[in-house]
């Protein structure tokens, strides 16, 4: 169970970082890894203001403090998200451009680079349980065939993660391609 746990984990993590990938439309998931220096320290935009999206191609964010607007604007200019923030005083408005057919192919592959790493991730995960397993059966606390079973478990466990993985990639995939 603890292993299926650590490896839902990373299944998780992967989509979040899939939802910091930029599609057609506005989403304010797009600014969740965005941090604003704040009296000295990395503060995630999240807690210093409000974002929302009041049409498909717009990103609009309330600062609870309307002191951190130009340190907003500059985390938002200084990203690798390539938006422009328009300041009128009150709110940041980020106006989210269709993206070109190239620029999603690069989403494209961002997105199945990402898939990667959580493969990866996922066997790494697979390698542990195994080598531990090993070592039980090393140290006599299993026998060879519980050890073999127990492997085939950590597999099956493995394979059925990374089709998950790969589902989402899909489904990630085919929201960017969307125009």
């Amino acid at each position: 169970m603890e292993l299926e746990a650590s490896m839902r984990k990373s299944v998780e993590s992967t989509q979040r970082t899939f939802n910091t990938i930029r599609t057609g439309r506005a989403n304010p998931s797009l600014l969740d890894k965005l941090t604003v220096e704040y009296y000295g320290a990395d503060t995630p935009l999240r807690s210093l203001a409000t974002i929302s999206t009041p049409d498909s191609q717009t990103i609009q964010i309330q600062p609870f403090d309307s002191g951190s607007m130009g340190l907003i604007e500059k985390a938002i200019s200084m990203s690798d998200l390539g938006l422009t923030p328009n300041n009128d005083g009150k709110v940041i408005r980020i106006n989210i451009p269709p993206l070109t057919e190239e620029r999603r192919k690069d989403f494209c592959k961002l997105a199945s680079r990402y898939a990667e790493e959580g493969k990866v991730a996922l066997r790494n995960i697979r390698r542990d349980a195994i080598e531990k397993l090993k070592k039980q059966e090393k140290d006599g606390e299993l026998s060879e065939d519980q050890s073999r079973d127990q492997q085939d478990n950590v597999q099956k466990l493995t394979d059925r993660f990374i089709a998950e993985l790969e589902k989402h990639l899909t489904e990630k995939e085919a929201d960017i391609l969307r125009v």
